[in-house]
């Protein structure tokens, strides 16, 4: 086995793994405890898009997790910043189909043969957050620990009070993928600092937006006049305020890679990270 040096900590940690400590040493945490990963959104793609903007780029260390279980206050002790970009769906059941699944619909959706059959069931989301989780996240953020939420975590806000009040927002809806314009809002805001409106194609979520408008520094546009239900083509983008002793954002793109690498895009979550992390000049 490869001693335990810098070079193999950066290499394990650029694989979204922890570094085992040596017996009798206890491991030590990353900076960032990730949640990721839904039936929509593949953890793979986030986890490779965070650990470049985030992990490399910003040298702020994450531990990656997929099971929603993991939220809790036990769990988010010792870190310093909350990451999710997850919606509030389970499916212990499976799914009724598999249109989430990339590769069946890249290949025209063949029909689905199992010999012997798959048994019926029940196949019906559940919303996974339980009111503990929601507390263990206002505790957090309100005793100085910093969250950064993105794309579909409003979907979480649904169901759980205190994560909401954190969040300041709950889902909507959003429209097929479609191309849109992201605009800065309030371009003196640090998260905003040298970012330029930028296009993406990508699902452009809306939200019911609970908290002070003069938070919002970022909107998304459809520049075609394309609506969403009675919502119109504007929706609050990005939001940022402090929380307690703490501090929270949210972005509102990420459905896909290049979304997240669009290079304005990575320049405001680096600048929210610095900014939730206190760390801006």
């Amino acid at each position: 086995m490869l001693p335990i040096t810098t070079t193999r900590r950066s290499f394990v940690a650029a694989l979204g793994g922890a570094v085992l400590a040596p017996a009798g040493r206890p491991a030590q945490k990353a900076a960032a405890f990730a949640l990721i990963g839904d039936r929509y959104h593949n953890s793979d793609y986030i986890r490779t898009a965070l650990n470049r903007t985030i992990a490399r780029e910003l040298g702020v260390s994450i531990d990656f997790r997929d099971e929603s279980a993991m939220l809790t206050a036990e769990t988010l002790e010792g870190y310093r910043l909350l990451i999710i970009l997850r919606d509030g769906m389970v499916w212990p059941d499976g799914y009724p189909d598999e249109t989430s699944n990339a590769a069946w619909v890249a290949t025209g959706r063949p029909k689905l043969v199992s010999d012997p059959p798959v048994p019926p069931a029940a196949a019906k989301p559940h919303f996974w957050i339980k009111p503990e989780q929601g507390k263990a996240v206002r505790q957090f953020v309100e005793g100085g620990g910093a969250a950064l939420f993105l794309h579909n975590v409003t979907h979480v806000g649904l169901t759980d009070p205190d994560f909401r009040h954190v969040l300041g927002a709950a889902y909507t809806g959003h429209p097929p993928i479609r191309t849109f314009k992201v605009k800065v809002k309030n371009a003196a805001h640090p998260i905003a600092k040298g970012v330029r409106d930028f296009v993406v194609t990508d699902e452009q979520h809306y939200m019911d937006y609970d908290k002070d408008p003069k938070h919002i520094f970022l909107e998304t546009v459809n520049e075609e006049g394309l609506e969403y239900r009675s919502f119109g083509a504007t929706a609050p983008g990005g939001w940022a305020y402090d929380y307690g002793k703490g501090r929270i954002c949210y972005l509102s793109p990420g459905h896909l890679l290049t979304v997240l690498w669009n290079p304005e895009y990575v320049k405001l979550q680096q600048n929210a990270v610095r900014w939730l992390l206190r760390q801006n000049p």
